[in-house]
């Protein structure tokens, strides 16, 4: 099972240092004339790899239920496949849409357009949400057409809070935060967001730091870590 590392990674939780929500208005503004590249390049560093498919047997029937250390039930095996459509994190009131991505010409990832910055984004090409391997969802900070987006208080996690992503089928998949991490977009940790999981994982990715004016974009990438607990 893949861990996240602190190795290189400042504590997160937005502009300097701190939880998104405190940075106030006034951080907001400084960026609303941007209106591009608030996510965008420099999520992952590189192109984005095309993340391992699924163990055999991923999803198949009968029950395989075991518990974490904090008692929390796991699958192993994760669900089949399936878009995920909403996700909800109720210790920072995210209650939002999440639309399908892939990626760009030059092989990086997909984010939403900034005027929909409410919404989340699924990358399509790895695990759905539930699935065994890390699901990745993506989502803006903030936003020139919006000020603050979908995750400007994804950095307010804490280990322990739940994530819980809805899924076409109609099943609810709902992951515990194992870390908050943030890294340098130069140094992504593209192995532990896209690389192999013998279990089924979330990785919830926005920016981070303090905002570069000269450079127009964020320095940083806050990731959530989260693994399933109930599907």
């Amino acid at each position: 099972m893949s861990h996240p590392s602190d190795a290189g990674a400042p504590p997160a939780g937005g502009r300097h240092g701190r939880p998104w929500r405190a940075a106030g208005p006034t951080a907001v503004l400084l960026t609303a004339v941007l209106g591009a590249g608030l996510l965008g390049a420099g999520l992952t560093g590189q192109p984005a790899p095309r993340p391992p498919r699924p163990a055999p047997g991923a999803g198949a029937p009968g029950p395989a239920w075991s518990t974490d250390p904090d008692g929390f039930p796991t699958d192993p095996r994760g669900l089949p496949r399936a878009t995920p459509t909403t996700i909800t994190i109720p210790r920072i009131g995210v209650d939002a849409k999440i639309m399908k991505l892939g990626v760009e010409a030059d092989g990086s990832v997909q984010v939403p357009p900034l005027e929909q910055a409410q919404h989340a984004g699924w990358y399509s090409r790895g695990p759905s949400p539930g699935e065994i391997g890390n699901a990745v969802v993506v989502g803006h900070v903030d936003s020139a057409y919006l000020g603050p987006a979908v995750f400007f208080d994804l950095g307010a996690l804490l280990p322990g809070d739940l994530v819980t992503v809805g899924r076409a089928d109609g099943r609810s998949v709902t992951f515990q935060v194992d870390a908050v991490r943030a890294y340098p977009k130069e140094q992504f940790p593209a192995e532990l967001v896209y690389g192999p999981n013998d279990r089924a994982g979330l990785r919830v990715v926005t920016c981070g730091g303090v905002f570069d004016e000269q450079a127009r974009e964020y320095p940083d990438n806050v990731i959530v870590f989260a693994t399933l607990v109930s599907p």
